[in-house]
């Protein structure tokens, strides 16, 4: 039992980091230049989640370039910069990825 209120409060926790930061950092309330680079924010984490997942094993070496990871995130990677669509990328890297699995 102990251990589902472990988790309970560290999910109150955070939730409440969270909600802090929404509270008291109010958008209108900061200057253009601090809204400019906090757009940056989800381009600059992103590829840092997806980079291990894609371009490294278990355990935490480079895979090949055939693997098809890399082979789905590239087709995903191309058609992105072509529709500029974000839905249409990933629905392609998925496919793209599913496809390379069931072919292999």
């Amino acid at each position: 039992m102990s251990i589902w209120i472990s988790i309970i409060i560290a999910g109150i926790i955070n939730y409440l980091t969270r909600l802090g930061s929404i509270l008291i950092f109010k958008p209108s309330k900061m200057n253009d230049n601090t809204k400019q680079i906090l757009k940056y924010v989800p381009s600059a984490v992103f590829p840092a989640i997806i980079f291990p997942a894609v371009f490294l094993n278990q355990d935490g070496n480079l895979v090949q370039l055939a693997d098809p990871k890399v082979v789905a995130i590239s087709i995903a990677f191309l058609i992105g910069i072509l529709s500029k669509n974000l839905v249409i990328t990933i629905l392609s890297g998925l496919i793209s990825f599913w496809t390379i699995l069931f072919l292999l």
